[in-house]
This record gives structure tokens, sequence and C-alpha cells, in this order.
């Protein structure tokens, strides 16, 4: 009985937020209502001290991350600098390697520190274009923008500063370079598969007599891109190349500067108690800040006059949505510390924990809670917030270094979780003015190609013990 509480309470969650109710409404009606089932004594207790403990915890971690980042999007798109990025690769690249053009687009972009959703609304509009010109069937737009944004750059590649990439680090005590070789391999594994299956759908649609219009009806359409100026792209490029080399040098330079640890008295007045931080726990998420901070900083230098110019009205809805952003994933961070502490999630942990491998458990266990929730960061949130002690130890039993375990989190948390339900799946669609029905296959085998991913570095680190 206990186990099909919790079950019910993830199969709820999933329900709701498919249906496109909003999680943080739902997350603490989800798990309270679980703990209502069990222990009603407790419901009160487990909200205040559990629940908004652990939610509250995870905002004081990483909001700035969200803030900064979705800041930074904004910005680059007030600046034009993305329109320029991607114009530019569309001429290096061609027509005839259109798909290839908006992937490596997408990648610049989110490795550079761009919203995955601001990704979506800056590329599309060229994605359009260049499919039109190309005679590529519009439904393939999608995959193809799946492919550039929400997969190797997000969680795979080391350094990159997406959420996803981040989380892990304060359970483990690594950085975002963690196991660089194995994130590169599972990087160029997606890209090579993903790329290779995306021009299979291409050929297989012209062998079809399928253009750009085929099956669908054009909604969404943007105006034909022309005539307008655009920033130099070497320009444009320097705030996103500046976010990632500074990333590298924050990393190594903020534990130099600190040490192990830091600690200094809160007030001058009276004898309060010293507040201590643990440097290496949270030096990942300094460096990620100030990263972002300094391409900010290079946008506003390069862009003055554009960017200032609307800076009130441009920056509102980023701040918005960073809100939103880190409210819906705490909720769900919360829901998982609930949940972990149930009487039936001890059966989940268990059948988990009967597999053997430490880091298959760990790439199974997180991309199922990912899927179930449709968020990579939530999924990745419960899962660790739940068995990261577990994780370490059977990993410090094994002798699995940790940066392996932050990779393999990090790319399961991206595996499974975009389904039909996902946040981002369904803004793209909507973008793209298409349906699941219509363009939700690609994505699909996109999100199987990225989950195979994860268990291709498994076995390249037991192979070989490169990290």
């Amino acid at each position: 009985m206990s186990f099909l509480i919790v079950l019910a309470a993830l199969v709820f969650l999933m329900v709701v937020a498919y249906r496109g109710y909003s999680v943080i409404l739902f997350a603490p009606v989800a798990a309270l209502g679980a703990v209502l089932l069990t222990d009603p004594s407790l419901v009160a207790p487990m909200f205040t001290g559990l629940f908004m403990d652990k939610m509250v915890g995870f905002l004081k971690l990483y909001f700035p991350v969200f803030l900064l980042g979705a800041i930074f999007g904004k910005l680059i798109e007030v600046s034009g600098f993305s329109k320029a990025i991607v114009a530019a690769t569309i001429r290096l690249f061609g027509a005839g390697r259109a798909m290839l053009a908006i992937v490596v687009v997408c990648a610049l972009l989110t490795y550079g520190g761009v919203s995955l959703f601001v990704v979506v609304f800056a590329v599309y509009p060229f994605a359009a274009e260049l499919f039109r010109q190309a005679d590529i069937p519009k439904r393939l737009i999608p995959g193809t923008i799946a492919l550039g944004a929400f997969t190797f750059t997000m969680d795979a590649l080391p350094g990159t500063p997406q959420i996803q990439n981040i989380i892990p680090a304060g359970f483990f005590g690594t950085d975002a370079w963690a196991a660089p070789v194995l994130g590169t391999l599972g990087g160029v594994f997606i890209l090579a598969l993903g790329m290779t299956y995306l021009e299979w759908r291409r050929r297989a649609a012209a062998r079809a007599g399928e253009g750009y219009a085929s099956g669908v009806e054009l909604l969404n359409e943007p105006a034909a891109i022309a005539g307008e100026k655009l920033a130099n792209p070497f320009i444009a490029l320097l705030p996103l190349l500046l976010v990632g080399v500074s990333n590298k040098v924050y990393t190594l330079l903020i534990p130099r500067w600190y040490g192990d640890s830091h600690s200094f008295v809160p007030a001058v007045i009276g004898s309060p108690a010293p507040v201590v931080q643990e440097i290496p726990k949270i030096a990942a998420i300094w460096a990620v800040e100030a990263a972002l901070l300094t391409g900010i900083v290079a946008v506003l230098l390069l862009a003055w006059k554009p960017v200032t110019t609307h800076f009130a009205e441009q920056t509102k809805p980023a701040i918005a949505g960073a809100l939103l952003a880190a409210m819906n994933t705490a909720s769900e961070y919360g829901f998982g510390a609930v949940i972990a502490a149930l009487p039936g999630f001890l059966v989940v942990a268990n059948v988990l924990g009967a597999i053997p491998d430490p880091l298959v458990n760990e790439a199974v266990t997180v991309t199922a809670l990912a899927g179930i929730t449709g968020s990579a960061s939530g999924g990745m949130s419960i899962a660790l917030a739940a068995m990261a002690d577990v994780f370490i130890a059977n990993a410090n039993a094994a002798g699995i270094p940790m940066e392996v375990l932050h990779r393999v989190a990090s790319m399961a948390s991206g595996g499974m979780d975009t389904l039909p339900h996902n946040g981002a799946v369904i803004t793209l669609l909507a973008v793209t003015g298409l349906t699941h029905r219509q363009a939700y296959k690609d994505i699909f085998a996109i999100t199987v190609i990225k989950t195979l991913a994860v268990f291709v570095i498994i076995g390249v680190f037991y192979a070989t013990g490169l990290v």
C-alpha cells in the first residue's frame, strides 16, 4: 500500500504537468496528499520542515544561476547578437547543410549560456527560412532544434553553464568541468548519431517528394529575413566565448582565493555565530554566476545603445521566466524530499538498488524520474535529494570518481526528460506552429539517442578508466 501511495503521487504530478497545470501549485499538493494517506499527523510538519526547507534551500543555491542565465540570454537577443550568429552560421554551412547549420547555432547559443527557451525563440525564424529555401519538411525543425539545444550542450559537454550541469556539483563536490573526456565523447556520440538520424529523415522525405509545407498547415510562419543590418559575428560570439573561458578560470581561481572553507561574522552588534561556507560544495555555482556576470558586462560594453534602450522592458519577462523556472524546479525538489521520506519510497529505492552496478543504478534512477516529471533539472533534483548519499557510498565502494557520478547524473537527466509533457517540448512545438502528432516522433528519436549516450559513456569508463 505504501508503494502505491508513492506511485500515485508521482503519476498525479506527471498527469497534471502533462495537462499544463502549474507544478508550483501541484507539487506540494501531490507530496502532502501522499503524506496524508500515510500519516495525517505529519502533513503540517513535513510541509514546513521538509518541503519548504528543501525548496528554499534549492532557491538559495541556484536561483542566481537561473536569473543571470535568463538576463544574459535576453541581452544576447536584444543586442542582435543571436541573429548575427545564426546568419553567419547559415552563410558558413549553406542551404545544403541546413540541418547542421541550425544544430551548430543552437549548440553555440546554449553552450554560451543562453536559456533553452530563448534559443527556441531566437533560432526558429532562421530555421524556417533556411528549411523553406532548402525545401526540407517543416516538421523536421523541432527535432533539429532539439538536437542542438536540448542534448549535448545542455548536459554532456564539460563546462556548459546550463543548470542541468550545475546541480550535481552541489551533491558530489565537483565542478562544471567534471569528467571532460567522458562528457566530450558522449557529446560527439549524440551529435554524430543525431545528425545521421536527421539526415536519414531528410533524404527519406526528399525521395517521397515531400517539401517544406508537406503534411502540415503552415502556422506561426515568420516573415522572410532580409535587409536587416547585423552585428559582426565575431563580436557577437565574444560574450559567449567569455562565459565559457571565464567559467573555467573562475573554477580554478575560486578555491585558491577562499581555500576549503570561509567564514565571516554576519553582524557588528552582539555575538552572532559566524557563517561558515564549505567552498568545494559551492565553488562551481560561484564560478558559473561570475562567468554569466562577465558575459552580461561584455554585452553591455559591446552593444550599449540597443541594450540600454530596451533594458527595462526586455529584462522584465526574462526575470519572470527565471522566477517561474526556478520555482518549478524548486517545487519538484521539495516534492522529491517529501516522497523520499515516506515508507513507500523505500520500496522504490530497494528496487532501484537491486541494480548492481552503481553507475547504471544512478542513470536509471535519474532518467526515470526526469521522464516522470517531464523535467531534466526537476527529475535530477528529486533523485539526488533522495539518493545522492547512496550513490556516493556505492561509488566509493567501487572506486568510481565523483566526477563520473556528476557526468552520468547530468547526462541521464537529459535523457527521458523530453517526453510529451516536457515544458521545453511543448514550447518548441507551440513556437513552430506544429503538433505532437506532426513533429514529436523526431524529438522522441533524439530522446532515445541521448538516453543511449549515457550508457555508452558508462561502458567507455569501465572499458578504459577514462574520466
